[in-house]
C-alpha cells in the first residue's frame, strides 16, 4: 500500500523565531496590524510504501525524528492518508 504523509515542522514555542518575528513586524507596514504571532516552519509531503497504516506511521515518525526535524529546536506533526 502507498500512503501520503503531510508533515509540518515548526520551531518550539519557547524558542525565538527570527523569521516569524520579521514577518509579524512587516504586517504593520502592509496595513495588517491585527496579524500577530507569526511562526515560520516547513511543510514536507512524502509518499511511503507500507503494509499497514501503522507501519507507515512508524516509518514517517522515524523519518521525522532522524532527518526532517531537529528535536532540540523543532516539533512536528503529520497526517497520513492512503494514496
Amino acid at each position: 500500500m502507498k500512503f501520503k504523509a503531510e508533515i509540518d515542522v515548526m520551531p518550539l514555542d519557547a524558542l525565538l523565531d527570527p523569521q516569524g518575528k520579521a514577518v509579524t513586524n512587516s504586517m504593520k507596514n502592509i496595513g495588517l496590524p491585527e496579524i500577530d504571532g507569526v511562526r515560520i516552519g516547513k511543510h514536507v509531503r512524502l509518499f511511503v510504501e507500507a503494509g499497514t497504516k501503522e507501519e507507515a506511521t512508524e516509518k514517517v515518525d522515524a523519518a521525522c525524528k532522524k532527518l526532517l526535524s531537529n528535536q532540540i529546536m523543532e516539533s512536528y506533526t503529520f497526517e497520513l492518508v492512503e494514496a
